[in-house]
């Protein structure tokens, strides 16, 4: 697995949000202009996060966003299949889009290697919450500088 600059933004978004009061509404704005986000990026990634149920919005004067639930309710694991989908490296091993591999049954690297690949993300990623990026936000931590770190495919 490997973090996409749309999970840093959304990580960044998140943790902003987590840091409002849960009765306000918080406009894409406010923000674009917290986090550093471009808007309209930022608006993409807010629609994948409230089609997934993470982030709720309302339209209209005084509309804006909020997290669904509480910020240590949100699994890290939730907003990176809000944003990437599937967290397994293979369908053939995905707990939710497995796709069926004539070799399955018989495969070693499948049943070793590859499962311990994906329980191993999933597991990380289940162990952490949103409240953990919240932390990041109160302190004034900035993921800006992730953006320069992520790997590349052929790095």
């Amino acid at each position: 697995m490997r973090l996409s600059a749309t999970d840093v933004y959304a990580f960044q978004a998140l943790g902003f949000l987590g840091t409002q009061d849960p009765a306000r509404w918080v406009s894409s704005e406010e923000i674009s202009e917290s986090t550093g986000v471009h808007r309209p990026y930022l608006v993409r990634i807010l629609a994948a996060l409230t089609a997934k149920g993470v982030v709720k919005s309302k339209k209209g004067i005084g509309g804006g966003y909020a997290l669904a639930r509480r910020p240590q309710l949100i699994s890290l694991c939730e907003v990176v299949r809000a944003i990437d989908g599937p967290v397994a490296p293979l369908s053939c091993i995905s707990l939710n889009w497995h796709e069926h591999c004539p070799e399955e049954d018989r495969c070693h690297a499948r049943s070793t290697i590859y499962t311990r690949m994906r329980d191993a993300m999933l597991g990380v990623l289940q162990e952490f919450s949103v409240q953990d990026l919240v932390t990041d936000a109160q302190q004034g931590v900035s993921y800006g500088h992730c953006l320069g770190h992520l790997l590349k495919p052929n790095a």
